[in-house]
């Protein structure tokens, strides 16, 4: 079985949690196994929150690691609140510390899904030997990790600026020395797949799931970035998740954040485009989610 480690900003949108609904899915249906969650923002009710969305979905002893570098990025509690009571973050461990753990602990290959920012998945290739490995941060990267999957770029148009990595400065850098040094590969799903593909409005309205949505200002549905992300690495092959790839070298030209790509048939990059129109996507979506 597939294993994965699941990185999310949870609270800069409500996606969020249509993908967690996703990859919770596939998970109670042993079709993959979700080794731990890394909150790659550090906001009020983080980590309360996606404790008790994990209690509703049935999931059970799931590891959380949250960011604790100090790279605020300006979100704010809205579906949070309603979900969790608010308790501090401290308690939960170091997300950087969370990759390394669940990464040297595997039996096999893990691959990563992720959703949010990209600095502490860097700070992790970053990382230096500790209690937990002798590995470098890199060096369990290439031993362990088989693939990333990400929803980041905006590949389209050269020079795109799209949120996850152009947010702030330490996520630009951050996805920047990512894609130069990062030993396995890394699919991406940009921003002009997701952004038409709108989910979630045939949910029950008491779902929690759909009032996640409403708390976020989404009650017609969200685009649907996120759980597109997570339905094509959960699938596991581009073509059978209704993509084409353009495989080469992604790049971020500076803390601005813009991102270019250089299409090379040997490259460690590739990102998708759509084969079918929307209502493909969307409605495979809300089958899962519903």
């Amino acid at each position: 079985m597939r294993e994965f480690i699941f990185g999310t900003d949870w609270g800069g949108d409500c996606d969020d949690c249509v993908a967690l609904r996703v990859i919770s899915r596939f998970v109670k249906a042993d079709k993959a196994k979700l080794l731990g969650i890394v909150i790659n923002d550090n906001i009020d009710y983080s980590v309360s929150s996606m404790e008790e969305f994990l209690r509703l979905e049935g999931l059970k002893n799931i590891p959380l690691g949250i960011d604790k570098s100090g790279a605020v990025f300006g979100s704010h509690p809205t579906y949070q609140k309603r979900l969790g009571k608010y308790t501090s973050n401290e308690a939960c461990e170091d997300g950087v510390r969370t990759y390394r753990r669940l990464v040297a602990q595997a039996n096999g290959k893990v691959e990563i899904i992720e959703v949010g920012f990209l600095h502490v998945l860097n700070a992790f290739l970053e990382s230096h030997s500790d209690d937990i490995s002798p590995l470098t941060g890199y060096e369990l990267m290439q031993s362990k990790v088989e693939r990333i999957w990400s929803m980041a770029g905006s590949w389209h148009e050269a020079g795109g600026r799209e949120y996850n990595i152009c947010c702030g400065e330490a996520s630009a850098l951050g996805a920047k020395n990512l894609f130069e040094k990062c030993p396995v590969p890394i699919t991406f799903l940009g921003w002009e797949i997701g952004h038409d593909v709108i989910t979630g409005t045939t949910l029950d309205k008491n779902d929690y799931l759909y009032q996640a949505l409403c708390d976020w200002g989404a009650s017609e549905g969200r685009p649907s970035w996120d759980p597109m992300t997570a339905l094509l690495a959960l699938t596991g092959d581009i073509d059978k998740a209704g993509y084409t790839g353009v495989t080469g070298y992604a790049s971020v030209k500076d803390s601005y954040g813009q991102n270019y790509f250089k299409e090379d048939i040997n490259g460690p990059h590739t990102y998708v485009k759509r084969k079918f129109d929307v209502s493909y996507y969307a409605n495979l979506i809300d089958e899962i989610i519903e």
